[in-house]
């Protein structure tokens, strides 16, 4: 704790803490300013300047957001002076966004409409300059509408600190415009946080809503969902539920009010998964093959290796994600078993990823020449879809998923949070080493928590595993140097592309703080908390799937394995 400070807001006295700022003190006492460009995750630009203050004894207006706080301070947050100031810059920074609110993905959810309607002004009062501006595509996974930019650099701030710097600043006589890179050593990864950190819905998911829609209206279609393990504790957001709230049984619900013919949980697929490779790092230890091994089934990272680290390719793991394992299960194991033809099923992943939009177009994954997932609606184009068709979702009862993959373990769901992936294989390596006992340690809680970077022993009995989880992408940069400069530092490496890991994914619902992160993934291991079985290898559809249909190595490579390949600039 630093030391506290003694400052006025509004003729009422506030403590706060050495280093604070005046809008983090504002907001601790529930006083509203608002801000635009401001973002808990990025350092303060004071580029909008919405967050306009007065100070007693000084001259001007100074920017809340980058002010440092000082003992006795006198701050004034809403004179009539300060609101027309920021009535004036609100509307400045509408002549740079072309306004196409009916047609935006974000619709009236933007947080530029809601500060415009809040404040009051007038949308039309400076000409659009931005008219004409291109749109540019990155992959299948996100659109740039430049005409909606408003230049706040959020964008390219959160590029930089992903490793990635797909995003360039280039300078046009009075202003600067925001691009994607020409160069030819740099591309997106489609992690989509800059989407997930853009005000202005300049960057958003490409959008599928429509397509599924047609697939659902399509009577000769199967309309398989699955719903991935996050989106459990985060979809409630755009409903007004606590972050945090589990509303799988209304997602599933809600689903076939709209004419899902199947709805499964990913996360039993997860378990797949940590069974898959909890066994190759077993192996890759005792025949001392290529470590330290890194997981996979964050698509935005593997993306990561392939262009901008290739030396790393052996390292990963080549178990497929649980998404793209369930989708070729859904039509192999499950279409035999209800004898559906597997040309006929469409399987809609809902993930909290705009890269798993990229990932299911890789024809790598194909399963007997269909791929396994159709189309990829992100948790925010689920909740439009639910919107759009009038779905009463905060009143919907809830519903149990559909089998066969409707039962996943703890395991299986904690895979949403930052170090949930090493906490679900680790309880299988353990249960592995010990010849199937049942484990007297189920929580792992050392490998939990968003931190950016954590480094953990883990003693195992006869092995001692040495593990490292990382979230952002740009931390992931940095592991790799440590790696690079000694690679028997770690056995295991766990990265996600996103702060927090999935329950942060680039495809969530606005705002992501990190004290939402933290929430969200809170609801994920409370479920975990409560499940009657916590380790992968111990669910009875594990059991069976592996007793009926994964039973030899081809199988099991054909669905759950795969591989990787030095990639060139695609952007």
């Amino acid at each position: 704790m630093g030391k506290e400070i003694k400052i006025k807001i509004n003729g009422q006295e506030y403590l706060g803490q050495e280093g604070e700022t005046i809008l983090q003190v504002a907001r601790k006492n529930s006083i509203k300013i608002p801000t635009l460009c401001e973002h808990s995750d990025l350092e303060p630009k004071a580029s909008c300047r919405l967050c306009l203050v007065a100070i007693e004894g000084r001259r001007g207006f100074f920017t809340s957001c980058s002010t440092i706080i000082e003992e006795g301070m006198n701050i004034s947050t809403d004179s009539e002076e300060i609101s027309n100031l920021r009535k004036t810059n609100l509307e400045l920074l509408f002549a740079q966004h072309v306004e196409r609110c009916d047609s935006c993905v974000r619709g009236f959810n933007c947080h530029l409409f809601k500060l415009a309607k809040e404040i009051g002004i007038d949308l039309k009062r400076y000409e659009d300059r931005k008219l004409g501006y291109p749109r540019y595509r990155f992959g299948p996974s996100i659109c740039f509408d430049a005409s909606k930019c408003i230049d706040c650099r959020n964008c390219v701030e959160m590029c930089e600190k992903q490793g990635v710097g797909f995003l360039d600043l280039e300078s046009h006589k009075s202003f600067i415009e925001v691009i994607p890179s020409k160069n030819p050593q740099r591309d997106c990864v489609y992690c989509g946080q800059c989407a997930l950190h853009c005000p202005t819905g300049a960057l958003t998911e490409i959008d599928s809503v429509a397509d599924v829609e047609a697939e659902l209206q399509n009577k000769d279609k199967y309309v398989v969902f699955q719903i991935a393990p996050s989106t459990r504790t985060t979809l409630g957001e755009e409903f007004g539920m606590p972050y945090g709230t589990n509303v799988l049984g209304k997602i599933f619900a809600g689903l076939r009010k709209i004419g899902a013919a199947k709805v499964f949980d990913v996360s039993v697929a997860a378990d797949v998964t940590t069974i898959e490779e909890a066994g190759e790092l077993i192996e890759r230890i005792t025949q001392k093959k290529t470590l330290p091994m890194f997981t996979s089934c964050c698509p935005a990272w593997v993306k990561y290796v392939e262009f901008y680290a290739p030396e790393f390719i052996p390292n990963l793991t080549t178990v497929r994600s649980p998404q793209m394992i369930l989708g070729g299960l859904s039509k192999t194991y499950f279409a035999k078993k209800d004898k559906i033809d597997p040309a006929k099923i469409v399987v809609v992943s809902i993930m909290p990823c705009t890269a798993k939009k990229y990932e299911i177009t890789l024809k790598k994954f194909d399963v007997d020449g269909l791929p396994p997932i159709d189309y990829v609606l992100t948790t925010r184009e689920l909740a439009r879809l639910f919107k759009k068709h009038k779905i009463d979702f905060v009143n919907l009862e809830s519903e149990e998923g559909d089998t066969p993959w409707d039962e996943p373990t703890g395991a299986g769901v904690i895979y949403g949070a930052s170090g949930g992936v090493t906490e679900s294989a680790i309880r299988t390596a353990v249960y592995k080493l010990s010849g199937g006992k049942k484990l007297e340690q189920i929580e792992f809680k050392n490998l939990r928590g968003m931190e950016r970077t954590k480094e953990v022993i883990l003693d195992l009995g006869e092995v001692k595993l040495k593990v490292a989880i990382v979230n952002g992408l740009g931390n992931a940069k940095k592991l790799l140097e440590v790696v690079r400069a000694d690679p028997t530092r770690y056995d295991y490496i766990e990265v996600m592309a996103c702060y927090g890991g999935c329950i942060g994914g680039g495809g969530q619902p606005l705002p992501t703080t990190e004290e939402i992160r933290k929430l969200r993934a809170q609801g994920l291991y409370n479920i975990d908390d409560v499940k009657n079985t916590r380790v992968a290898d111990e669910s009875p559809i594990m059991e069976k799937l592996y007793k009926e249909f994964l039973t030899n190595e081809e199988i099991r490579h054909k669905i759950c394995h795969t591989h990787y390949s030095q990639k060139q600039k695609e952007n």
